[in-house]
């Protein structure tokens, strides 16, 4: 939730109406919460494939370079011990963390990297990238004082692609740590908890805020 609040506010105003002026903000979370359910997906395809290869080619060296699984005499689940799949998964405590640091290592980097590119590759599919924004300020007649309309999307250039970059990492940060503590859950459950009613919580401040603004 702290991290909710860090923005940039790039001050926009209407070319046909003198002196009104509002702002335009560039969150941190620019993508909110999409980075993290995309390697989610990934991970999880990844898994569903590499189990069902398991079971039925155990003997297979391709396969068991992808994936080999143990069931857990606890809970009856299959866990991933071997192959790429082991180390793309997250370790399960701090004694997994300091017997094979570079498990822990490799899952960091993986999950940080993946978060960012999928955040990064999200502005351009979902239409939120500098160009479509430049776009959209246009046609609702907005500019920014002190720039041209044809400079729109490099001034957004400098901020959108950084923003999702950087918050699609910090989003897997947080999964990472989350998880590095032994959250109740799986890290990327609250993560996904947390900003989905967070999101709720602003929409109804702001369908309040324009309520009282019509009444």
């Amino acid at each position: 939730i702290y991290f909710q609040g860090f923005r940039v506010d790039l001050t926009v105003k209407y070319s046909k109406i003198r002196g009104q002026v509002g702002v335009y903000p560039i969150k941190l979370f620019y993508t909110s919460n999409i980075p993290i359910i995309l390697q989610t997906a990934l991970v999880s395809n990844l898994y569903f494939f590499s189990q069902l290869l398991y079971k039925r080619f155990k003997a297979s060296m391709l396969v068991n370079m992808v994936g080999q699984w143990q069931e857990e005499p606890t809970f009856g689940q299959s866990v991933p011990v071997g192959g790429l799949v082991y180390y793309l998964s997250p370790p399960r405590s701090f004694a997994e963390i300091f017997g094979d640091p570079f498990h822990a290592l490799i899952y960091v980097v993986f999950v940080l990297v993946s978060c960012a590119y999928f955040s990064k590759m999200w502005i351009d599919v979902s239409g939120t990238s500098a160009r479509d924004v430049a776009k959209q300020l246009k046609d609702q007649q907005m500019m920014m004082p002190g720039y041209r309309d044809s400079d729109l999307p490099k001034v957004l250039n400098r901020y959108i692609p950084t923003a999702a970059a950087f918050g699609g990492a910090c989003i897997g940060a947080l999964t990472i740590a989350a998880d590095f503590l032994g959250a109740v859950g799986s890290g990327t459950g609250i993560l996904l908890a947390v900003t989905i009613i967070y999101q709720f919580f602003e929409q109804i401040c702001k369908e309040r805020d324009q309520g009282a603004v019509l009444f």
